[in-house]
């Protein structure tokens, strides 16, 4: 069993990641997974248990450094999801 603080992390991070698709700021997970270089059947591993701990550090760096999501946010929970305004990924 993971740490609670961990799967807390967890959801969040695929909270933001469905919020991203939502918007139309990805097309979908494979576009994030593809963008962050994350095997996509430990993504979707993850995602279907949140406590498989399988989440890496690096799978976070670009919610915060390309999609203004904000890092307090998705290590506290605390302030807002975003920095500011989200706009869709220019193709």
């Amino acid at each position: 069993m993971q740490n609670p603080i961990n799967v807390e992390i967890t959801k969040r991070f695929y909270e933001a990641i469905k919020m991203l698709m939502e918007s139309r700021v990805i097309r979908g997970r494979q576009t994030y997974c593809t963008l962050a270089n994350i095997d996509k059947r430990n993504f979707y591993k993850q995602e279907k248990d949140l406590d498989a701990n399988l989440l890496q550090l690096y799978w976070l760096v670009p919610l915060v450094k390309e999609f203004n999501i904000n890092a307090l946010w998705l290590l506290t929970g605390k302030g807002n999801m975003f920095n500011k305004d989200i706009t869709p990924l220019k193709k």
